[in-house]
């Protein structure tokens, strides 16, 4: 039943010879970094006035953001979380993000 989901337009045919239309998945290629262009601002935004340093602009797989995430935090010694294409790392480490980013070859833009 899993296949039957993605479907496209046609909830039931007669016609013994009609082939389905399916929905791609979608896959997301990752960009090499030198092809990314990454923003690097400080959020306070529904988080209680607490700062994060926010990464966003990456393209890829929830797998690769996951893992630049998890390089990012641990090399600035705090927590966070990557998801929805974006990295937030707790507290202000601007700088330090962005000199980290371009060391492995990002381009970056420092927001606010």
């Amino acid at each position: 039943m899993g296949k039957n989901k993605n479907r496209v337009g046609v909830v039931f045919s007669t016609n013994p010879e009609f082939n389905y239309e399916y929905e791609d998945d979608g896959a997301v290629e990752t960009l090499e970094p030198s092809k990314q262009k990454l923003t690097v601002r400080i959020d306070r935004h529904a988080r209680g006035g607490k700062q994060v340093t926010l990464v966003t602009g990456f393209v890829g797989t929830d797998d690769d953001l996951a893992e630049l995430g998890k390089k990012l935090k641990s090399r600035c010694g705090v927590g966070g979380t990557a998801k929805d294409g974006e990295i937030i790392i707790q507290g202000d480490f601007r700088d330090k993000v962005i000199e980290l980013l371009q060391a492995d070859g990002y381009r970056t833009v420092k927001g606010n």
